[in-house]
């Protein structure tokens, strides 16, 4: 099947199918705006009734290449970002996904390779892979989970490339077996831990202990559907992660970022607000959602290697979603390094070492601050994007 027939029929194929306006890919380059519109699609289909989706979104406009990546690179997010240290070994971030990406190991060592970054295997002890039990009895294949994977993986070595990374799969995509491989990160040594899916609003009191890991830094992505709350970005224990556009710019920052469209946000009607943003009228009594925020339009998505065919689609694969923004902001923890001695309020009292994104909405909504960006904080992008490591 020709490479333009495969694209489209996995536009036809993938359960949502979302048109997002801005940027096109220049060869071998990261993406610069041209304000024409691109298509994108989830490669993970809605979650039922106790199961999460993840939130990765793959462009379907962008030819698949063996070779040549498109997208933002590891030095155009570093550069965004304002990160300027490689972190440490003695930091592990831990990505926890479901199903099996049996070309994970691989698939890191190509990304890495591609753009300078050390080795990170098994076998130098920086790479470790294990089931929801600890163990290697992995879970069955599943392609859009497993470029889901693909992603986080990317982007902790794209930030933080000297850290080492826990992949953890669950079993299934089920609230259970993906907070039992939650509790197993954190049973193995995570500095922080990364969690690219949701499901619908849910109480802490059902879930809640998987995420409650004091000196662990969790991240939750909060989702690709635009306003509304989805768990565990709303859990209390949490630092929910929304998302943004991102674009170069001839301004000192050399970066602009807008409120992307597709971000999740909003007030959780289950689960307590965090001490930390009672100073910036969040308009929730209960968790207001995001906290922080980066990178997460796919028309100005990032570039991740992935060779476990999914509907005809594998190599260098652009992607976007809060998928994409929930691991940068973990492997920013991270680089911090300083996990064991904060929680989730830290950034709110840290909010000027943050680039305030103060345009952009993903809705409509009231307070209008739940889904229309401002100065401060605002519901798609939280208190902003890293400036630098301060704020976490």
């Amino acid at each position: 099947m020709r490479v333009s027939t495969r694209i489209a029929a996995i536009a036809a194929m993938l359960l949502t199918t979302a048109v997002v306006t801005a940027a096109s890919p220049a060869a071998q380059a990261a993406i610069s705006p041209t304000g024409a519109a691109h298509s994108s699609a989830r490669v993970c289909p809605a979650a039922a009734p106790g199961e999460a989706s993840c939130h990765a979104l793959i462009r379907t406009d962008v030819t698949p290449n063996a070779s040549t990546p498109s997208g933002y690179f590891p030095a155009d997010l570093r550069s965004a970002y304002n990160l300027t240290s490689s972190g440490s070994s003695t930091q592990t971030i831990a990505i926890v996904d479901a199903f099996d990406d049996p070309t994970a190991e691989a698939d890191l060592g190509v990304y890495r390779s591609q753009f300078g970054l050390p080795a990170c295997t098994t076998a130098n002890g920086c790479f470790r892979k294990v089931d929801q039990n600890g163990g290697t009895k992995y879970p069955r294949k599943n392609g859009g989970w497993a470029q889901e994977i693909s992603l986080d993986l990317d982007m902790v070595s794209a930030i933080c490339p000297n850290c080492h990374i826990l992949l953890v799969e669950a079993s299934s995509n089920s609230f259970a077996n993906l907070t039992t491989a939650e509790n197993r990160a954190a049973t193995m040594g995570a500095s922080a831990i990364s969690n690219s899916w949701g499901g619908s609003d849910s109480s802490d009191s059902s879930f809640g202990t998987a995420f409650n890991h004091p000196g662990i830094a969790i991240t939750a992505s909060t989702g690709d559907s635009g306003f509304g709350v989805q768990y565990p970005a709303s859990s209390h224990y949490v630092t929910a992660v929304g998302g943004t556009s991102l674009t170069r710019s001839s301004g000192g920052r050399g970066w602009t970022e807008t409120a992307w469209s597709g971000a999740g946000s909003g007030c959780s009607t289950l689960n307590a607000a965090l001490t930390g943003a009672a100073s910036f009228n969040t308009g929730c009594a209960m968790r207001a959602v995001a906290d922080v925020s980066a990178v997460a339009n796919p028309s100005t998505g990032v570039a991740v290697y992935d060779s476990t065919a999914f509907q005809g689609l594998s190599g260098w694969l652009v992607f976007g979603g809060t998928s994409v923004a929930a691991p940068i902001i973990a492997a920013v923890y991270g680089l911090a390094g300083n996990e064991a001695n904060i929680d989730n309020n830290f950034p709110y009292t840290h909010a000027s070492s943050l680039f305030d994104v103060t345009s952009g909405s993903n809705g409509s909504c009231s307070p209008s601050q739940l889904c229309t960006a401002r100065s401060g904080w605002d519901g798609p992008t939280g208190l902003g994007t890293p400036n630098g490591t301060g704020a976490f």
